[in-house]
């Protein structure tokens, strides 16, 4: 029987992993799994060696603090998977904590095919890195055609499959009533995945909340969390005294909220063009400490933060960060967004255009192929 090992680093490979492991599934149904993955992945039926939430980590300080224990849990995955012996080592995003891995695991056992999806953001930084990928990288999947001429250059296998959250999946029509009550306009919210995200940026919105609600009365604000960190996201928004929101982490029920959302408030990171493909109109939100935020600056040779904006080269989503993301800020730019219906047509208009170059249609599709492939 063949074998694949997934390793994920947070919630967001997790997922991605997920969908790709799932369209593998349909194709070959005898083939043995072991990961270091979450919730999407033990609801395929596959165990991980060990929580997730070990391993997931903010910033350059929190993995100096954490360093002996992340080191530990490396170690303990390379031990894990060489005992496991898989055919395939398929990584997924997280380079820091994946790649780490699969090039140990690589030296150790030159046979396994090391297939990672998610390239590392050579376009923004880091780029020597990809001279090194190539002695222990199979396979790279790749989620925006602009990374593959990186890729070519240095003569490393690669596949643009598109982006997984752009995929056309039709959401279906659902009674919300349950979660939303009538007469009552949905606003998302998402807080990010990590706790260290939640605790800067629950206060900060919850504020922001405050300013909405002198002004409007039909809106209930819906965050999109995770099941590790739904009591803790309640809990921060009662201790803030909030009282008109839910938490969801069920995704079909997020996907369904999300596509009758009038706007969208959320964390920097992928889940922007989950949103865009919805032709939801947002603004991008991020905080970090000082130190890490003044360390990944002096890395960064990019202007923008979101994905959206990078290939634009240009501000079409409103990006908040640091100090210019704060309470006041974030209700000034959703007002002049939701008040404009000029401003809000651009910004859909505009971002439907740029992601129409990462859609595929078939992301997990090609990418389950691509493992197939390599068996």
């Amino acid at each position: 029987m063949k074998k694949i090992f997934v390793l994920t680093g947070e919630p967001s490979g997790d997922k991605l992993a997920s969908k790709v492991i799932y369209q593998l599934k349909k194709k070959i149904n005898d083939i043995e799994y072991l990961s270091v993955g979450g919730e999407h992945l033990n609801s395929l039926g596959i165990k991980s060696i060990f929580d997730l939430s070990d391993v997931t980590y903010l910033g350059f300080t929190k993995v100096f603090l954490n360093i002996f224990k992340i080191k530990k849990k490396i170690n303990k995955t390379v031990e894990e998977i060489v005992k496991f012996n898989p055919d395939i080592l398929f990584s997924v995003d997280s380079p820091d904590f994946t790649l780490r891995i699969a090039k140990i695991v690589k030296k150790i056992k030159p046979n396994i095919k090391v297939i990672h999806f998610v390239s590392p953001k050579i376009y923004a930084w880091r780029k020597n890195r990809l001279k090194n990928l190539k002695y222990y990288l199979d396979h790279i999947l790749l989620l925006f055609p602009f990374e593959k001429k990186y890729y070519d250059n240095e003569d490393i296998k690669s596949t643009f499959t598109g982006h997984p959250l752009l995929d056309m999946n039709e959401v279906e029509e659902t009674d919300l009533s349950q979660t939303i009550p009538k007469n009552k306009k949905i606003f998302s919210i998402y807080p990010g995945s990590r706790l260290s995200e939640i605790n800067i940026l629950i206060p900060i919105l919850s504020k922001f909340i405050k300013l909405m609600n002198k002004k409007y009365n039909d809106i209930i604000f819906i965050f999109h969390s995770t099941s590790q960190y739904n009591d803790l996201v309640k809990k921060l928004l009662s201790k803030e005294q909030i009282i008109n929101y839910e938490v969801v982490c069920d995704e079909n029920i997020k996907s369904k909220l999300l596509k009758k959302s009038i706007f969208a408030v959320v964390k920097s990171g992928t889940i922007s063009l989950e949103i865009c493909n919805f032709k939801i109109p947002s603004v991008i939100i991020y905080k970090m400490s000082s130190i890490n935020f003044f360390i990944i600056k002096s890395l960064v040779n990019v202007k923008f933060a979101n994905i959206v904006n990078i290939a634009a080269n240009r501000e079409i989503i409103p990006e908040l960060l640091q100090s210019n993301c704060n309470h006041t800020n974030i209700f000034n730019n959703v007002e002049k967004i939701l008040t404009n219906k000029e401003i809000l047509t651009k910004q859909i208009n505009e971002t439907q255009e740029i992601i129409s170059e990462f859609k595929t249609n078939k992301s997990t599709e090609i990418a389950s192929t691509v493992l197939m492939n390599h068996l």
